[in-house]
C-alpha cells in the first residue's frame, strides 16, 4: 500500500512538473523563506516549451491525473463563489469521457453483485459500453421479461485509488492554508473534505437508486418532466438496472429543429423544472448539465425533459425556501435594505453585521446589473455576485445553497441556449408569487399547526425524561467548609505583626507566623 501510495505521489509531482503548477503557489503572497524555494526546485531553472494560462493548465494537470482528480475538478466547479472567474470557467469545461475498463470485469462484477450469471438475468447484454465515466460505466441490455435497461457498473478498484488521492489532496490542501492568507480565505480543507463526502456517496448506486425514484415519484404523469424507472430487484450497490430512455441530447439544435421543438416552450418549462424542484419539492436534481438532460421525441409541440443520473441531490429547509423566494422578490423590486435584513435574520450572516454597510455592498454590485433589459439579467450570476459580496461579511455559504446556484447556473445557461430572448424573471415571478401566497393560506397554515400537534407527544416524552433525569440525579456533595483555614492565616499575620518583625534571630517565631499565615491565606 505504501509502495503505491509513493508511486501515485511520483505521478502527481510529474504532472506538477510538467504543466508547472507551482506557478500557482508562487503567484500568492508567501513569506519570504518559502519565496526562496522558488530558486532551490532544479526544474524552474529549465527552460520552458509553453506558458499556459492558469486555468488550462489546472485543468489539463487535473485530466492528466485520471478520474478521481477529473471528479475533483467538477466538484471544484460548483465553488465559483470560492475560485476566482478563470479557473471555474476552466473546471467548468472537465468532462467524464475518459477509456472504458473492459468488458470482462465489468461482466465480473454484475455477475458478483446480482448473484446470477449474465444470461440468466438478461436476455440480452452489450459488453461494448454506451458511455464511460469518471465512476462507472453503462452497458446496454434486455431483461427476460423483455424491457429494456440499461446497467450501470462501478469501476472496480476505485476505493483505494480514492483514498490514495484524498491523502494527498488533503495534505496540499493543509499546506496552502499554513503558507498563504490567500488560500486560507479559500477553505481548501473544506472543499476537499466537500469532495470526500461527495465521491463516497456516488460510489453507492442505491443512494442513486432512490434519489431516482423519489425524483420520479415528484413527477409522475407530468408532462414537464419524465425520469427512468429503477428496477429495485437487480440493483445494488455497484450495480444499478434502469429504464432505458431514448430522447434527443439537449445541446443538439440541429435534431430538435428539425423535430419541430417548440424551442420557447422548452427553455420556460426548463425554469419551471427548477422551481418547482426548489419550492414545490425541496429535492431538486443538483447535476443538471447538458449530459444528463434529454428532450423526448414524443410530442416536440408539447416538449417534455427527460432526466438522468441523480447522483447530486440538493434540498432546502422550509427557511431557506422562504428566505430564497423573498430575497429574489426584493431584489428584483431593488429593495436592497430588506435583501441586508434577510440575510441577517435567516443566519446567513452574522447577527452583529452592519445594516447600512452590508445594503451599500449589495446595492454597489447589483444596480449595474439592473441597468440592462431583464432578459439580460443572470439569476446565476446574481446569486453568485451575493455570495461573494457576503463573504466579505462572513457569510458561510451552505452546501445546499451553493447546489442551488450550480443548478441555477446550469438551467439557466440551457435555457438561454435553446430559447436567447428567454426572459427569465417574467417566467419566474409569477412561479414565486403564487408559492408565496400560498404559503400563507389557511390550508398551509393548518398543515403547519398539525405537524406541531404531531410533534407534541414527542416533546411532552422528552421533558418528562429530561425531568426524571432530574429528579434522579446525585445530591451534591457538602464541601468542606473553606473559611477557617483563612480566618487562621489572618491571625497569624496579625500575631507576627504584633510580635514585631525585626531582622535578628530571636524573632524568629515572628517570621515563622508570617510564612504560615500567607500561605493558608493565598492558598487555592
Amino acid at each position: 500500500m505504501k509502495l503505491l501510495a509513493t508511486r501515485r505521489l511520483w505521478r502527481i509531482l510529474r504532472v506538477v512538473i510538467r504543466y508547472r503548477l507551482d506557478d500557482l503557489l508562487f503567484a500568492l503572497p508567501l513569506p519570504g523563506y518559502l519565496r526562496i524555494l522558488q530558486w532551490l526546485l532544479p526544474w524552474r531553472w529549465l527552460p520552458r516549451r509553453q506558458t499556459l494560462p492558469r486555468g488550462e493548465a489546472l485543468r489539463l494537470a487535473l485530466e492528466d491525473l485520471g478520474p478521481v482528480f477529473i471528479k475533483f475538478g467538477q466538484i471544484l466547479s460548483t465553488r465559483r463563489d470560492l475560485l476566482p472567474a478563470d479557473i471555474a470557467d476552466e473546471m467548468a469545461k472537465l468532462q467524464d469521457q475518459v477509456p472504458p475498463f473492459p468488458s470482462e470485469q465489468s461482466i465480473k462484477l454484475i455477475e458478483e453483485q446480482l448473484g446470477a450469471p449474465i444470461a440468466e438475468v438478461f436476455s440480452a447484454f452489450s459488453s461494448t459500453p454506451l458511455a464511460s465515466a469518471s465512476i462507472a460505466q453503462v452497458h446496454a441490455a434486455q431483461l427476460q421479461s423483455g424491457e429494456e435497461v440499461v446497467v450501470k457498473v462501478i469501476r472496480p478498484g476505485l476505493k483505494p485509488i480514492i483514498a490514495q488521492d484524498l491523502a494527498w489532496l488533503f495534505l496540499l490542501a493543509g499546506i496552502a492554508e499554513r503558507v498563504s492568507p490567500d488560500a486560507r480565505r479559500l477553505r481548501p480543507k473544506e472543499v476537499v473534505s466537500d469532495y470526500e463526502k461527495t465521491i463516497y456517496d456516488e460510489l453507492d448506486l442505491l443512494r442513486e437508486a432512490a434519489n431516482t425514484s423519489q425524483l420520479r415519484r415528484n413527477f409522475s404523469n407530468s408532462a414537464l418532466l419524465y425520469v427512468p424507472q429503477i428496477y429495485w430487484q437487480w440493483s445494488r450497490p455497484k450495480v444499478l438496472v434502469m429504464e432505458r430512455i431514448y430522447g434527443v441530447p439537449v445541446t443538439d439544435m440541429a435534431t430538435l429543429i428539425d423535430q419541430g421543438t417548440d424551442l420557447k416552450k422548452l427553455a420556460e418549462r426548463g425554469v419551471e423544472i427548477f422551481f418547482t424542484q426548489v419550492f414545490r419539492d425541496s429535492f431538486f436534481h443538483a447535476d443538471m448539465h447538458p449530459g444528463n438532460i434529454f428532450v423526448s421525441t414524443r410530442t416536440p409541440w408539447d416538449p417534455q425533459y427527460i432526466a438522468i443520473d441523480c447522483g447530486i441531490i440538493g434540498t432546502l429547509t422550509p427557511e431557506d425556501q422562504d428566505y430564497l423566494a423573498r430575497n429574489l422578490l426584493a431584489f428584483f423590486k431593488r429593495d436592497y435594505r430588506k435583501v441586508a435584513q434577510l440575510h441577517i435574520d435567516s443566519g446567513w450572516v452574522p447577527s452583529d453585521t452592519r445594516i447600512n454597510e452590508f445594503e451599500s455592498a449589495i446595492r454597489t454590485v447589483c444596480e449595474p446589473i439592473f441597468e440592462r433589459p431583464l432578459k439580460e439579467i443572470s439569476f446565476g450570476h446574481l446569486l453568485l455576485h451575493l455570495f461573494q459580496t457576503a463573504r466579505r461579511f462572513n457569510m458561510e455559504v451552505q452546501p445546499q445553497l451553493v447546489l442551488l446556484q450550480k443548478t441555477l447556473l446550469n438551467i439557466e445557461g440551457l435555457g438561454r441556449q435553446l430559447y436567447p430572448d428567454l426572459d427569465l424573471w417574467s417566467t419566474a415571478q409569477p412561479y414565486l408569487e403564487r408559492w408565496m401566497r400560498e404559503r400563507y393560506m389557511p390550508k398551509h397554515a393548518l398543515a403547519q399547526l398539525q405537524q406541531q400537534f404531531e410533534r407534541l407527544p414527542h416533546l411532552a416524552n422528552t421533558m418528562q425524561a429530561s425531568l426524571e433525569n432530574f429528579n434522579h440525579r446525585p445530591e451534591p456533595k457538602a464541601q468542606p467548609q473553606r473559611w477557617l483555614p483563612t480566618v487562621l492565616g489572618a491571625s497569624l499575620l496579625v500575631a507576627s505583626a504584633q510580635f514585631g518583625l525585626a531582622w535578628h534571630l530571636d524573632a524568629w517565631p515572628a517570621w515563622l507566623m508570617l510564612s504560615a499565615g500567607l500561605c493558608l491565606v493565598l492558598r487555592r
